[in-house]
């Protein structure tokens, strides 16, 4: 199984730099940044409106444990938000080129 990984960053330097680490360690066999987003959450009992750039990444299973722990190493957020989404069906090659291209540190 494969995952699309749904991940918030609040500029898009820090998206950029996240998306390139990811890739080239290849726990990541892509990342898809979308710049232009505006979050409103709850933080510390606040509420707080904020521009951020989203990145959406395909994962392997196998890799997503690495993933996580290399986009906390790097994020600057206290708690970053990453979202594992199961690709539950999708076009065949493109499914294994995920899986070919994202594997653990090991692997």
């Amino acid at each position: 199984m494969s995952y699309l990984v749904y991940v918030t960053a609040p500029d898009e330097e820090l998206a950029l730099d996240l998306a390139r680490m990811l890739v080239e360690q290849s726990l990541a066999a892509g990342v898809n940044i979308v710049p232009g987003a505006r979050s409103i959450y709850r933080w510390r009992g606040q509420v707080h409106d904020a521009a951020e750039c989203l990145l959406m990444a395909q994962v392997s299973h196998e890799a997503l444990p690495a993933f996580e722990a290399a986009v906390k190493s790097m994020h600057s957020y206290e708690v970053p938000c990453i979202v594992a989404l199961p690709i539950e069906a999708g076009h065949e090659p493109y499914l294994r080129w995920i899986r070919e291209n994202s594997r653990p540190p090991s692997a």
